[in-house]
């Protein structure tokens, strides 16, 4: 499987961060991050992106202002993408098809080829913009996952929460995991 992973800039970017550690390395990942997704990564964690994947093998990084990346292109077969965070600025662009970087392009691209996309909607609450492009962009295939508990796996730490979240972002993805205690 080769697998898109666009981080936009919104809160929340390690989260994203935890994602990509728990994709198998039999999974080929392609990484764009937006400027103010290494904004906030930054402020919210002290971390810069160079530091993180020097020795994944599996993960090519792609600059979001390279839009003549190879995953701008439908020639270019990548099977899912999904974007997390996906900021409000990023989901807007999107749902009207505003495609000035890679991730909004690599997003217009996979709609177009009608492959795998789920967004990761990152804000509290939602405004009613907002709530409209979802739900346009869910009339379109794309499978709309905010980071949010479901609480019958009787998570007892953040640690916990995070996998949750992450384990049904994985499922959606049918990315075989343990992260967090199913429902018997």
């Amino acid at each position: 499987m080769r697998l898109t992973v666009a981080i936009s800039g919104a809160s929340g970017v390690n989260l994203a961060l935890k994602f990509i550690k728990q994709i198998p390395k039999d999974i080929e990942l392609f990484l764009v991050f937006s400027k103010n997704s290494k904004k906030a990564l930054k402020l919210e964690n002290g971390i810069k992106i160079k530091d993180i994947f020097k020795d994944d093998k599996n993960i090519t990084i792609f600059e979001d202002k390279n839009i003549g990346a190879s995953l701008a292109s439908g020639s270019f077969k990548v099977d899912k993408m999904i974007i997390i965070p996906c900021s409000q600025n990023t989901l807007a662009k999107c749902t009207v098809g505003i495609a000035d970087s890679l991730i909004t392009r690599a997003f217009s691209v996979m709609l177009k080829e009608k492959r795998e996309i789920i967004i990761a909607p990152r804000e509290l609450p939602f405004n009613t913009i907002s709530l409209k492009n979802m739900l346009k962009l869910s009339k379109l295939g794309v499978t709309i996952a905010p980071p949010i508990l479901g609480y019958y796996s009787s998570q007892q730490s953040l640690e916990e929460m995070e996998n949750f979240i992450i384990g049904k972002w994985l499922d959606l993805l049918k990315i075989e995991n343990n992260l967090y205690k199913r429902w018997k």
